[in-house]
């Protein structure tokens, strides 16, 4: 699969996970770059960012992958099962194994925007994100 191909079923599959509210405000998520990781055969790395409006949130799900997030702007609401949600803010990461349950990802604010980098190492040719089977 090329490069675009991959950055384009990953903007589909984020955008597909946003919130099932009554107003939902999908994530902005701008692909930035998916190459092999040298010496580690089988293994890749995808940089991307996503932008929340305010109030914009994803819905649970899961990336089999090991994530590693920054946050440029604002702040977001993280948990993964079994554990208590989080504020990540401006300046401030969060890690999720390749075995986490994404429960909860979303802006703080319901009036500034969040935005954050994700840098996740996983299997090549994988999808980034994956809904939780059942919701």
């Amino acid at each position: 699969m090329n490069k675009f191909a991959i950055g384009a079923a990953l903007v589909m599959t984020v955008l597909g996970a946003t919130s099932q509210a009554a107003d939902p405000k999908p994530a902005v998520v701008k692909p930035l770059l998916t190459e092999p990781l040298t010496g580690v055969p089988g293994k890749e790395v995808t940089v991307l960012t996503v932008e929340y409006l305010p109030g914009g949130a994803s819905a649970p799900h899961r990336h089999d992958a090991d994530v590693f997030v920054y946050v440029l702007e604002g702040a977001v609401v993280m948990q993964v099962d079994g554990k208590e949600p989080v504020t990540v803010r401006k300046g401030e990461t969060f890690r999720e194994s390749p075995k986490d349950i994404h429960r909860q990802s979303m802006n703080a604010s319901k009036t500034e925007p969040a935005k954050f980098v994700v840098f996740v190492v996983k299997d090549q040719g994988k999808p980034v994100t994956r809904p939780l089977d059942g919701g």
